[in-house]
């Protein structure tokens, strides 16, 4: 059996999940302030001493450094998306996986121990170091090892993994809503963090990572267990023909590609003509984030990349979110309200287990475009339940928003980020696609309240705008890598340049 044609092998779901733990801290890092977040900030006893000696009841904070506070994990999002780039590449993907669990477990511990509201952010900030390194990491390592029928699925276990964090943290966030239990919700991410730094020893590294760093051999035993029991020269000769050139794939494998694929063969002779690729070639030396935007070709998939990021915080989920406590306010009681937050974050979960079960079957531009129109559809309409005050009309469009990020912009880009980019550019477009996506997010959680504030309901006409121009942007520009390897994928982009 060719290893192509192999969809779910037991150890790469394995490798994948054990990967996937680190997004579940990130998801886990996000919710965890959403249900504790008044007692954490605004308890009856303010920084006195009376549940515990040690420790003060709760950090009292005025709205607007409680806002920063909460969104302080953006900042080290920020940081350790720009800076991961390079950390991948020197240290590799698994290493990096392991050690980026520090964040997670210092930060906890430093929120959950805080007695000031200075402790409390410095802990948020090294939790959102880890986020941001994380969501480059984990998506690269998952694109690279998984095999290409199930590639799709893989990937959305990323954005599955966050979304089961957030719905935990909200969930396990009710019973300790309370002083002195508000700090065990934060402190919690530990565990996650803890079980991944151990288990992840157990996964192999990522092939395609150990042959651009000219490791061959190591890279073919790694993809072997990855692929067990099927013949993986096939896959192996793309892998290595995609990075060190046709001549060093013949060399090193001892096939040629036209006994492979002679439509294969065919497009590489002619990249080699047009001095695309050149035989002599050998190790591409891993890019920077200036070089990307001088390579023409890099450049052209750096930027759909980025665009990609920037639609999805730009298209309004956080605000979403963020209105949709007044939303449910208008039309529920407040303890009613609490849980129909948890409500929304359980059509998130429901919806991207669609997801997980539709993108490799109806493959990412359909379902990214599907997700776009439904965007621009909400968001419309939470502008009529506005204007008219029609609470359930507002309700449904907020369910309805949530399903439709949740199925498609939500987690293709992530995918599509480790899908489209070559290994020698990956962490260097991985890395500046990851500091927009946090920059955005804090930007957006900045900026919005006062939108907000300034035209009210309005305000979703901008996010209607975003996703008609996200709509018309992925149909022209985006293309499907569903089926493809992602030696393929490139091949694809440089055909169309």
């Amino acid at each position: 059996m060719e290893s192509l044609d192999l969809k779910m092998p037991k150890y790469m779901v394995y490798c994948v999940v054990v990967a996937c733990l680190g997004s579940f801290s990130n998801g886990w890092v996000i919710g965890s302030a959403n249900v504790p977040g008044e007692v954490t900030h605004a308890c009856e006893n303010g920084s006195a001493h009376v549940s515990s000696s040690a420790f003060p009841d709760c950090l009292p904070m005025a709205t607007g450094l409680w806002g920063f506070a909460v969104s302080a994990f953006c900042v080290g999002g920020l940081m350790g998306g720009l800076f991961g780039g390079s950390i991948q590449t020197k240290f590799g993907r698994k290493k990096t996986i392991i050690f980026n669990n520090l964040g997670w477990i210092l930060g906890g511990l430093l929120q959950g121990v805080a007695v000031n509201p200075a402790m409390f952010i410095v802990g948020r900030i090294l939790c959102g170091l880890s986020c941001g390194l994380g969501s480059l990491a984990t998506p690269t390592y998952v694109g690279e090892i998984s095999t290409i029928k199930a590639r799709g699925t893989m990937g959305t276990c990323n954005q599955f993994a966050i979304v089961i964090g957030i719905l935990l943290a909200s969930v396990i966030g009710l019973p300790l809503a309370s002083v002195p239990l508000w700090r065990i919700n934060y402190a919690l991410v530990a565990i996650p963090a803890i079980a991944q730094f151990f288990l992840m020893s157990g996964c192999v590294e990522s092939p395609r990572y150990l042959v651009s760093i000219n490791r061959i051999e190591e890279a073919k035993e790694s993809l072997q267990r990855l692929r067990p029991n099927t013949n993986i020269d096939k896959e192996f000769f793309g892998m290595v023909e995609g990075q060190l050139g046709t001549a060093a794939a013949r060399a090193i494998t001892g096939m040629d590609s036209a006994s492979i694929n002679k439509d294969d063969a065919k497009s590489f002779d002619d990249q080699i003509e047009d001095g695309v690729v050149t035989g002599e070639e050998g190790v591409r030396e891993s890019m920077n984030m200036i070089q990307i935007f001088k390579d023409p070709l890099i450049r052209r998939i750096a930027l759909t990349v980025l665009a990609l990021h920037v639609i999805q915080q730009l298209i309004g989920m956080n605000a979403v979110m963020y209105y949709s406590t007044t939303i449910f306010n208008m039309s529920f009681s407040a303890e009613m309200s609490k849980y129909m937050a948890i409500v929304t974050t359980v059509v998130n979960f429901a919806s991207t287990v669609l997801s997980l079960i539709l993108i490799d079957r109806m493959g990412r531009r359909p379902l990214l475009l599907i997700a776009e129109a439904g965007a621009c559809l909400f968001s419309v309409l939470l502008i009529i339940g506005y204007v008219y005050n029609l609470g359930a009309l507002l309700v449904v469009s907020v369910f309805g928003y949530v399903l439709s990020f949740a199925i498609g912009v939500g987690p293709i880009p992530w995918m599509l980020t480790s899908e489209v980019t070559p290994v020698y550019a990956s962490s260097a477009v991985g890395a500046i696609a990851t500091a927009m996506n946090w920059a955005m997010n804090f930007l957006i959680g900045q900026c919005f309240p006062i939108v907000f504030e300034g035209i009210k309901g309005y305000s979703f006409a901008i996010f209607a705008g975003v996703a008609a121009l996200a709509f018309a942007f992925t149909y022209l520009k985006v293309p499907e890598t569903k089926g493809r390897s992602l030696e393929d994928i490139v091949k694809g982009f440089e055909k169309s340049s």
